[in-house]
């Protein structure tokens, strides 16, 4: 080094500073906040709202500095889109993100061509998707409205996030949430070791739920009958009308659970269990329901859940229904083209209600009477004796001389024993330690359906109605966050990597700065 060269000691100051100074600006501004003589006196509420809003202000701050530094990102190779078009021209272009701190910008680097549209590779090393809202923010929405309506999660996120949503937008954005939910099931990988671990009964179950939809969403045939009717008042429908007003949820659920053996007498009302026999709980319950695919579909996704999970048919398959003959039929039709041997039970439950409307017919009258004719008929079922107990009551109608319309619940009961009498072998399934009561379906009907869907008033759409009781199968069936994952993972192959060649969305990089230090620059 001569004579003549000086030495200027200076420091390079870090892309972080600016972020680090203004945020601690603001902190500064939260702390004097606080220690104002005018807010000693408020309320620790008070204190806890004006707290999380400023905080999410300054979160806001950080996030779109961050955003402003990633900005001048620049890819090392050249951008070829999937139309298989260079884009060499490069420009700035601003964008809008709605958070859950609240709206940031992003000035990043845009690679267009003539013609074509501009790509823009920090998009997609950030996964941002084309429409405003982040996809942490869609989350929140998502969660929201699978558990209250849209308008009250339109309220929800307004008060906890720094963001905002239009009302339209929350529909809108809970029918995107659920796109992936078929393939997320479909593409789930089940570890065998986990399978051996859960009882060795495979349970699937299916039933029904009415859901009251907007006319041009019923299926065709109640559509028909619906366009026939003639409503007595226009603000709400009368008696009787509600019957071509809904359509048909099917619910499906599939687990296992271990065995359970019992006696009849065990199972008649007011026999109580010690602790130590307390029925086993359902493992690995999956449940879920669809408007938009028929029976069939549903029941055939249920097989496939539960092949995935027993591929090689080393638990015992048992179908829990109530008897409804299309379901059976899909259930005997799937095992045979599958080759599994299912056992087909008809739920206890549902022939305790035929029971106890044939026993009116005897005992019109609430008391020990009809309790008994109900229990007494019940334990004969239960041994396996539905058959005998269908044609005694037929027979203790006629010698009753009970008349036609009196013995209307009687013959139905009995029709039903007659017609289900293959299974309501509970006998052997007591003995076998299987599961004879839907509980777990019911419940399901109950929670994904009737809570949400049945509010008073509320009529679907069907692409909502879809997307909101896949997002409560999913959280049902604590499988929510797994599916985000799985679900923010096909946005960025949809918006980001479908657009560029070959599917690689080029690296981006930012300028080389030095990190702050002493630095010695030799001036001539």
């Amino acid at each position: 080094m001569s004579m003549n060269t000086a030495v200027n000691l200076s420091v390079v100051e870090h892309p972080y500073d600016h972020v680090i100074d203004q945020g601690r600006e603001y902190y500064d501004g939260i702390v004097n906040f606080l220690d104002s003589e005018e807010n000693h006196s408020m309320k620790l509420s008070g204190l806890e709202q004006e707290l999380e809003k400023r905080g999410r202000e300054l979160m806001r701050i950080l996030l779109q500095k961050h955003l402003d530094k990633l900005g001048p990102s620049r890819c090392e190779q050249s951008v070829c889109g999937s139309d298989g078009i260079d884009r060499p021209n490069v420009r700035s272009q601003d964008r809008k993100i709605e958070t859950v701190f609240g709206t940031v910008s992003t000035n990043r680097t845009g690679y267009g061509n003539e013609g074509v549209v501009s790509l823009h590779p920090l998009d997609a090393q950030l996964n941002i998707p084309p429409e405003r809202y982040s996809l942490e923010l869609r989350r929140r929405v998502a969660e929201n409205a699978a558990k209250s309506s849209f308008d009250e999660t339109f309220e929800t996120i307004k008060k906890t996030t720094g963001a905002h949503i239009p009302k339209r937008q929350v529909e809108e954005l809970t029918q995107r949430a659920a796109l992936d939910f078929d393939a997320f099931y479909e593409t789930r990988q089940y570890n065998p070791a986990d399978e051996t671990t859960t009882g060795p009964i495979l349970v699937i179950t299916a039933d029904g739920k009415g859901v009251v939809m907007h006319e041009q969403d019923l299926r065709e045939q109640t559509r028909k009958a619906a366009q026939k009717r003639k409503p007595q008042m226009e603000t709400r429908l009368s008696k009787g009308e509600k019957k071509n007003a809904k359509r048909m949820a099917t619910v499906a659920a599939v687990y296992s659970i271990d065995t359970f053996q019992r006696t009849p007498e065990g199972l008649l009302p007011g026999n109580n269990k010690p602790d130590k026999e307390k029925s086993p709980r359902p493992e690995q319950k999956r449940v879920w329901a669809s408007l938009e695919k028929s029976a069939e579909q549903v029941i055939e996704s249920a097989f496939s859940e539960a092949s995935n999970r027993d591929p090689k048919q080393e638990k015992h398959w048992v179908a829990l229904v109530d008897g409804e003959n299309h379901q059976l039929r899909i259930l005997k039709r799937m095992a045979k083209k599958l080759g599994v041997d299912l056992t087909i039970i008809v739920d206890i439950i549902h022939v305790i209600e035929y029971l106890w409307k044939a026993g009116r017919a005897f005992h019109p009258q609430s008391g020990p009477e009809l309790e008994k004719w109900v229990q007494h008929r019940l334990l004969k079922i239960l041994e396996g004796k539905a058959g005998l107990m269908a044609g005694g009551m037929r027979r203790s109608a006629t010698m009753k001389k009970l008349t036609d319309k009196q013995r209307e619940p009687v013959e139905t009961c009995a029709t039903y024993l007659k017609n289900k009498a293959p299974y309501l072998n509970y006998d052997q399934y007591l003995d076998l330690g299987f599961p004879v009561a839907t509980g777990v379906i019911e419940g399901a009907c109950r929670h994904l359906v009737k809570d949400r869907m049945d509010i008073t008033g509320a009529k679907w759409r069907l692409t909502s109605a879809e997307a909101v009781l896949r997002l409560r199968a999913l959280r049902s069936s604590n499988d929510f966050d797994k599916y985000w994952d799985f679900h923010e993972a096909c946005e960025h192959k949809r918006n980001h990597q479908a657009l560029y060649q070959e599917g690689e969305v080029p690296h981006t990089k930012l300028p080389q700065s030095s990190s702050k230090q002493d630095h010695l620059r030799v001036i001539k």
